[in-house]
């Protein structure tokens, strides 16, 4: 029985390293795909991609009219026709000079980051030009960083203007928050529908307020009347004349049509949508639909992708300056897969033979420790993996502080059973595993304290050294307790 215990945990964790240093794969369509998670690296071991922004310096043309208002048309309009109409052409900066300040650099600056953060972008680096306006910006390279790039210079201009007049009603100022929801259309629908839901500040929920009890639809009832004239028909036979009269007929019919004042909500001067309102709206919350309801996952997760893109442009606030991308591109890191295969080499031969150490020294009790050893730096890789830390130079210097710091726990534990005179009995190494836990965590604690304070940074190099390190110690201590100090008091059993 006491073979069968040992042999089955031997199994586990050869199972474990297998996983883990070699991968499972399945066959997707032609070829063999590792279905092993693989390590979220950070920048600085997976290089990034380098954002430059710089100020707009191009104009725009505006049409206005006698009265100096700017005039809105779809077609360009030759001088013969602007002189007709009395209008004039402008041609107006994108960014006045007014507007080119520091203070508007900064504000810039801050709304991207923001930006970023909100679209979970947890690690990036951005610098500011005080002269020039100039912004670097450099984030991780995935699936989603094109996403990133585009909202990085939208100016998110919101605003919600008469459809008839053009006078802005809300804008940028009246927004608080902007969220993205989902959920059914209705409860005979099968589909879900994604929405933009837009909170507004007190002021904005006021302006709201007035705005959906103004633009409300509305029905007009009008009376048509009809009235037929005399109609006299004179029939004479002989001598006789038989007048008859059909007398005056009215009749009235009740005729409804549907009126409606409307509102236009537009973001960058781009129309979203046009609408009027069925009532009031009293708390200040505005819903848009994005897309329709579907029930296809892939169509579900475009339209999520798409209001968590204009929420967090939103939610930023509006840029005060216009910017172009005028350079994009991928930059690998200066420490290459070779480094990171050297440097594991070197940490491999050193932890090599600190294990012989431990079996010559320990003989079976070190042996059992060593596969335990291994499995645990098995089983620590792919936690790793699997709760998403991303693994920087900070982090790998953390790993192999872990490995050390196991080293060292597993030799307290094994040098004090051998110093027992009853080293073999089952109590003997009980007592030595529980002296060794309670020696060994009360030196670590102040190391922890660090760990866990360092997971909260939010500079992302020393938050992955914290995780690697949390992750680490935690498993040195839950690990060793369940297989180690287990392989170890069922070889003493008798």
């Amino acid at each position: 029985m006491k073979k069968v215990k040992i042999i089955t945990m031997i199994v586990l964790i050869i199972l474990i390293t297998m996983v883990s240093f070699f991968g499972v794969y399945t066959q997707v369509q032609n070829r063999m795909e590792n279905q092993v998670r693989d390590y979220a690296l950070d920048m600085d071991l997976d290089g990034a991609r380098y954002v430059r922004l710089s100020v707009n310096k191009e104009s725009t043309d505006v049409i206005k009219d006698a009265d100096g208002n700017e005039v809105e048309t779809d077609e360009e309009m030759t001088d013969e026709q602007l002189a007709e109409n009395g209008y004039t052409k402008e041609s107006v900066p994108n960014n006045s000079e007014d507007v080119l300040t520091v203070e508007n650099y900064e504000k810039s600056k801050e709304i991207i980051a923001e930006r970023l953060e909100s679209q979970g972008v947890g690690e990036y680096e951005i610098s500011l030009d005080n002269e020039t306006g100039d912004i670097l910006v450099q984030i991780p390279e995935n699936e989603s960083t094109d996403s990133f790039v585009s909202n990085m210079n939208t100016i998110g201009k919101f605003e919600i203007i008469d459809a008839e007049t053009k006078e802005v009603l809300m804008d940028n100022n009246d927004i608080k928050l902007v969220n993205v929801m989902y959920g059914s259309a209705s409860s005979t629908s099968t589909g879900t529908t994604v929405y933009l839901d837009i909170e507004f500040n007190k002021e904005g929920t006021k302006k709201l307020e007035n705005i959906s009890n103004t633009y409300v639809e509305s029905t007009d009832t009008t009376n048509t009347t009809s009235e037929d004239t005399n109609t006299t028909t004179e029939n004479t036979t002989n001598t006789e004349n038989e007048n008859t009269t059909t007398d005056n007929t009215t009749s009235t019919e009740d005729s409804t049509e549907s009126t409606a004042k409307e509102i236009t909500l537009k973001i960058d001067d781009e129309e979203i949508m046009t609408t009027s309102f069925d009532e009031p709206i009293e708390n200040g919350k505005l819903q848009l639909s994005m897309g329709s309801s579907t029930t296809d996952v892939g169509t579900l997760q475009d339209n999520i992708s798409q209001a968590s893109s204009i929420a967090s442009v939103l939610d930023s606030g509006k840029l005060p300056i216009q910017y172009d991308v005028i350079s994009n591109e991928y930059v690998l890191s200066d420490i290459t897969n070779t480094h990171i295969e050297y440097l594991a080499i070197a940490v491999g031969i050193v932890l090599l033979v600190g294990l012989v150490i431990f079996i010559i020294r320990y003989k079976v009790n070190g042996l059992l420790s060593v596969i335990s050893f291994i499995g645990l730096i098995s089983l620590y890789l792919l936690v790793i993996r699997y709760t998403n830390v991303s693994v920087s130079i900070q982090g790998i210097v953390g790993i192999i502080v872990t490995v050390i710091l196991n080293y060292i726990f597993i030799n307290k534990i094994l040098s004090t059973i051998k110093k027992s005179e009853d080293n073999k009995k089952l109590e003997t190494v009980k007592e030595g595993i529980k002296e060794s836990y309670k020696e060994f965590f009360m030196k670590l604690m102040p190391i922890c304290i660090s760990v866990i304070v360092f997971c909260f940074i939010s500079w992302t190099t020393i938050s992955s050294f914290g995780m690697v390190m949390f992750w680490g110690i935690a498993l040195i201590a839950l690990y060793n307790y369940l297989i180690t100090a287990t392989m170890l008091k069922v070889k003493a059993e008798k």
